[in-house]
């Protein structure tokens, strides 16, 4: 009713104007969803056909003349796994810290365009660099891990510039009001900062998991194009894998099997819409519980 009221007092032609910008970010709005809506729509429709219970559960094998993609399925899992609970201390302290405790202006400022321009970098000068620094000089060879470490490098900086923005969002009464009553700043950190700031957090995992399964570049320097099965989970991570990203620009670019690369693309969003759908969950739970 507010706004209304407050239209009403405007000259007729600052009302169109108004009337016009609004229309405008409607359209905008409206424009993107539209646009993902018909990327998903799009490779569901020319991915799905082609998914069947053998491609998924089974591997590539020359002498059968078949195609299966779960090494892929479980190498994307695993790297998902093994970079996220190395990025997410790293990334939220890192954040807290920024945030929290750092008292020199300058030096706040330096790790924020550090960040940034980290941000900023070409995945495949990571690849360049994770293949000298982590396959070649830490001789882990090409493997999931020094894959999953080159991507740490990658998403931090998302995880702690979306944590950080988060964290500044909390009202100053709520720091106030805690450490007026008594609590130690840790225990304020903890109990009513994080938790109000989850909702960032959770944000920052979905476009750091967005950014893992959608990479390939990187991942062919460090992870390996391997399409067997490696086993369990600490055997696969010292092994050559590749992910479902890379399994598509092989399948697509170097074998033409464009309607395989479409059913490893549509499998591919599912996972993605099913993790995303898992984290809001978890992160609303998560915040009621805390």
């Amino acid at each position: 009713m507010g706004d209304k009221r407050l239209d009403q007092k405007l000259p007729p032609r600052r009302r169109a104007w108004d009337l016009t910008l609004r229309l405008l970010i409607c359209a905008c709005a409206a424009v993107t969803a539209l646009l993902v809506a018909a990327l998903i729509a799009y490779i569901l429709l020319r991915g799905l056909p082609g998914v069947t219970w053998q491609l998924i559960s089974s591997q590539e094998s020359y002498l059968n003349n078949t195609i299966g993609i779960l090494p892929s399925i479980l190498n994307t899992l695993y790297i998902i796994v093994a970079a996220l609970v190395i990025v997410l201390p790293l990334g939220v302290g890192a954040a807290v810290y920024l945030t929290e405790y750092a008292s020199s202006r300058r030096l706040v400022r330096v790790i924020e365009f550090t960040t940034e321009t980290l941000a900023g970098i070409p995945s495949i000068i990571y690849g360049l660099v994770g293949m000298m620094f982590f396959c070649q000089l830490l001789r882990l060879k090409t493997s999931l891990l020094a894959g999953a470490l080159t991507l740490v490098i990658m998403i931090l900086p998302t995880i702690v510039r979306t944590t950080q923005e988060s964290l500044k969002t909390v009202p100053e009464s709520y720091r106030e009001g805690a450490l007026g009553l008594g609590a130690t700043k840790w225990y304020m950190i903890r109990t009513i900062i994080l938790p109000s700031s989850i909702d960032g957090i959770v944000t920052g995992c979905i476009l750091a998991i967005g950014r893992i399964v959608g990479e390939s570049a990187a991942l062919l320097f460090t992870a390996g194009l391997g399409l067997k099965l490696l086993g369990n989970f600490f055997e696969a991570m010292g092994g050559s894998g590749a992910t479902l990203s890379v399994a598509l620009y092989i399948y697509a670019m170097e074998r033409g099997k464009f309607e395989v690369a479409f059913a490893v693309a549509a499998v591919l969003m599912l996972i993605v819409l099913v993790i995303n759908f898992a984290a809001k969950v978890l992160g609303k739970r998560l915040k009621n519980k805390l």
